[in-house]
């Protein structure tokens, strides 16, 4: 999506928050569309982030649910025999052919619900803190201080969300799970553990997510920086910069993301193998239970999974994300110019 040079929409959305325009009112039309662009974290209205925010977490968790279930089942401390698997692709044929064909997106539908209010908070809270965090530490230019401690900020709210619905999916996404609906679920976890069940793995939750986001925000806006400089609307570098950053920030939280599914599912066959009854809580007590009956490579099971997943969610969430905020940012000051 390029502006045109000259219209009317492209020289509103191409001013400044003061009214300059970016080029000085000089000649000539030097890629228009970075131009416009460059404007829009400072021009975005509130709304405009917390509607692209959104829509990216749909997008992203429903076109990737599929390899999301084959994750939360390779992390499995101790599978059924019949719920082993050694690659994402053979695992996605095999719960199709073995359980059907609908069976990799149950869960879905909860998934949905969270991650639409969680993005829109997270991207919203993110911009807001960005643009405050880089005019405190680096007045000019872009800090990758400021980022992190933005990303961990969005990341607050976010999981606060997201957690519920985490809980609930990966209980659904499991092997021969007893749960056949999200509303069962829930009702079954409140009424048999209580409503601190939706947030055992929260502080997990955050410990993992926090350096994750740190890792995945400094990476994506230093990227960016490198390929796109100008910082304009280009589809292309925000879905590398988004697939790379995901990708690295996913592989370093891996052990982490292990532990949280733990938590999260209180996986029955590795809980008595680990002759523990009840409940387990606490990130230090899944740590030591991962170690304990996988060693190290405990903490890496489903590393390729997770990378194969997060790689194209991260660029379809930026992509999406930037595609709407500048398409919504466009539209509301074009509207507002009369012709």
């Amino acid at each position: 999506m390029e502006l045109r040079c000259g219209g009317v929409g492209s020289q509103a959305v191409g001013r400044r928050m003061d009214g300059d325009s970016r080029d000085g009112g000089g000649g000539g039309c030097k890629d228009a569309g970075s131009e416009d662009y460059e404007n829009l974290p400072t021009s975005a209205s509130l709304s405009t982030h917390m509607t692209a925010g959104a829509m990216a977490g749909i997008l992203e968790h429903s076109v990737m649910y599929p390899v999301d279930s084959v994750k939360t089942r390779m992390q499995s401390l101790n599978p059924d025999p019949k719920a082993q698997y050694t690659s994402v692709y053979g695992a996605l044929k095999k719960i199709i052919r073995t359980e059907g064909f609908w069976r990799p997106l149950r869960g879905l539908n909860v998934m949905m619900l969270g991650a639409g209010p969680a993005h829109a908070l997270y991207f919203a809270c993110y911009e807001n803190m960005k643009r405050t965090l880089n005019a405190v530490f680096h007045h000019q230019g872009n800090s990758h201080l400021a980022n992190g401690i933005a990303g961990s900020m969005a990341t607050l709210l976010h999981d606060a969300v997201m957690n519920p619905a985490e809980v609930v999916k990966q209980r659904l996404q499991m092997y021969d799970s007893p749960h056949r609906s999200a509303l069962r679920c829930v009702w079954t976890v409140w009424r048999t553990e209580g409503l601190g069940a939706f947030y055992r793995s929260y502080t997990t939750q955050l410990t993992m997510n926090i350096p994750f986001q740190s890792i995945h925000f400094i990476t994506y806006e230093f990227l960016q920086e490198q390929v796109n400089p100008h910082r304009g609307y280009n589809p292309q570098s925000h879905i590398i910069s988004g697939g790379l950053a995901g990708a690295l920030a996913a592989a370093a939280t891996t052990p982490l993301d292990v532990c949280k599914t733990l938590l999260n599912t209180q996986e029955n066959m590795a809980l008595n193998l680990a002759n523990i009854s009840g409940r387990l809580s606490g990130m230090a007590n899944a740590f030591r239970m991962v170690y304990q009956l996988n060693g190290l490579p405990g903490y890496f099971k489903g590393m390729q999974a997770r990378v194969i997943y997060q790689m194209p969610s991260t660029a379809i969430s930026w992509s999406v994300y930037e595609f709407f905020k500048y398409f919504l940012t466009k539209h509301k000051l074009e509207s507002r110019t009369p012709y």
